[in-house]
């Protein structure tokens, strides 16, 4: 690798490579490295004009350097850039002798015939630097020690982008050219990386792939049953079981059992105590693997995730604060309990629908959304109260959606009622 002055080094290699290509071709030639339309007082008319005029990336090089930090953000090697340097080299001379072409010819040969950049080479410009001043900058250059060969290859540019090089960048009448691409640059960052501790001991595991699929999560009682914390899930799919297998839902893990696990079904009785919030949830198995010494879990394969809706329940209901409005219509506090309890941060809203209408007209409905909790409130609640206003005295079905997830009506199935096989539960009377 090479510190930050590789670019700088270069540059000088490659003009004291020309210098000695040219040396033999024109009597008093010499390499300079200014912008091609600059004039150099000092500097002989017969000369060859080193520019560096594009720096890309290196395609082959780019990445092999990463990662380059762990997870917690600690360096765990040197960071490198790979680059390739585009050169312009220009030909000045007396034409009417073709001291030009002849520049053309010995710079072309040379490069032809070495096509890299030797150690060498190298080595023996940044003596000569070092010698000539002691304080130069190529002092504190260590590009001889690159691992990788520095090569030269010729670049085929077009007469338009030769056209386009010229009078974009320079502006100037064109003059004998020729592009050649210097690869490969690797800068390395100057930096101390913290070395990871020895590895104590080495443990070898080989584990077949084997990734779970869940096709559909429904209620045992049947696809297009509703599901509540009271249901039992019946997840159906392809390589299910697991050693061990767990099943996320939501931010809920929960170990199976092995006797409710197969390869192409998990049975699982849900319960209030497994923190499920009403909402739609999502599933997905997970089969950790045991490694290490001692043994701890790690993370093995996991399943996509299937979307099922848990319903909430109404178990009571309560009304007080009511009160007559103006209109004859009555605003009270409607208190719900719920199962499960409502996460702090979800959205609740009441849903009432009058009970047994008179049979001339549409039955009344209304709906509420509960007001925002408190900062200091608790993370969850078993019951919440919602204000409603302006409803009509009478009898109303209670229905709660949680985060879309709507509550259950319960049906009457006493044959000699007059709402026989109709909704009439949960109910509330304002």
């Amino acid at each position: 690798m090479s510190n930050y002055l590789g670019i700088a080094t270069v540059t000088a290699a490659f003009a004291q490579f020309l210098q000695d290509a040219i040396e033999a071709a024109v009597a008093g030639a010499e390499v300079t490295t200014v912008r091609p339309d600059v004039t150099t007082d000092g500097v002989s008319d017969v000369r060859v004009n080193l520019y560096l005029y594009q720096v890309v990336p290196n395609p082959t090089f780019r990445n092999v350097d990463l990662p380059t930090r762990r997870s917690d953000g600690s360096l765990s090697q040197r960071p490198q850039i790979a680059l390739d340097l585009n050169y312009l080299l220009t030909f000045f001379g007396d034409e009417s002798q073709l001291e030009h072409h002849r520049l053309l010819g010995s710079v072309i040969s040379a490069l032809h015939s070495t096509p890299m950049l030797t150690r060498d080479t190298i080595t023996r410009v940044i003596d000569a630097a070092v010698a000539a001043d002691p304080a130069h900058f190529l002092s504190e250059s260590n590009l001889a020690e690159q691992v990788e060969s520095i090569r030269f290859s010729p670049l085929s540019l077009t007469l338009e982008e030769l056209s386009q090089l010229w009078s974009s960048f320079f502006q100037t009448a064109y003059t004998l050219s020729i592009a050649y691409q210097v690869s490969v640059v690797l800068l390395e960052a100057d930096l101390s990386p913290q070395p990871a501790p020895p590895v104590r001991q080495r443990n070898l595991y080989v584990v077949p792939v084997r990734q779970p699929i869940i096709e559909r999560v429904v209620s045992q009682v049947s696809a297009t049953a509703p599901i509540t914390v009271d249901s039992t899930l019946l997840i159906t799919g392809k390589q299910l079981r697991g050693t061990p297998t767990q099943l996320r839902i939501g931010e809920t893990i929960i170990a199976l059992d092995v006797g409710s696990v197969s390869d192409t079904r998990i049975v699982l009785p849900l319960a209030a105590d497994m923190g499920l919030q009403a909402g739609v949830l999502g599933a997905q198995v997970h089969h950790p693997h045991m490694m290490g010494d001692p043994a701890t879990e790690h993370r093995g394969f996991e399943s996509n995730v299937a979307a099922f809706v848990l319903r909430p329940i109404i178990t009571d209901t309560d009304l007080s604060n009511v009160t007559n409005q103006p209109d004859g219509r009555r605003a009270a506090d409607v208190e719900i309990d719920l199962n499960p309890e409502i996460g702090k941060d979800q959205r609740v809203i009441l849903l009432l629908t009058e009970f047994n209408p008179p049979s001339d007209r549409s039955p009344r409905a209304y709906r509420f959304e509960a007001l925002p909790p408190d900062e200091d409130a608790p993370d969850s609640a078993a019951s919440i109260v919602i204000p409603v206003s302006a409803v009509r005295a009478g009898s109303y079905l209670v229905r709660v959606q949680v985060d879309g997830a709507e509550s259950l009506l319960e049906t009457d199935t006493n044959p000699a009622s007059p709402t026989f096989n109709q909704f009439h539960q949960p109910r509330i009377t304002i």
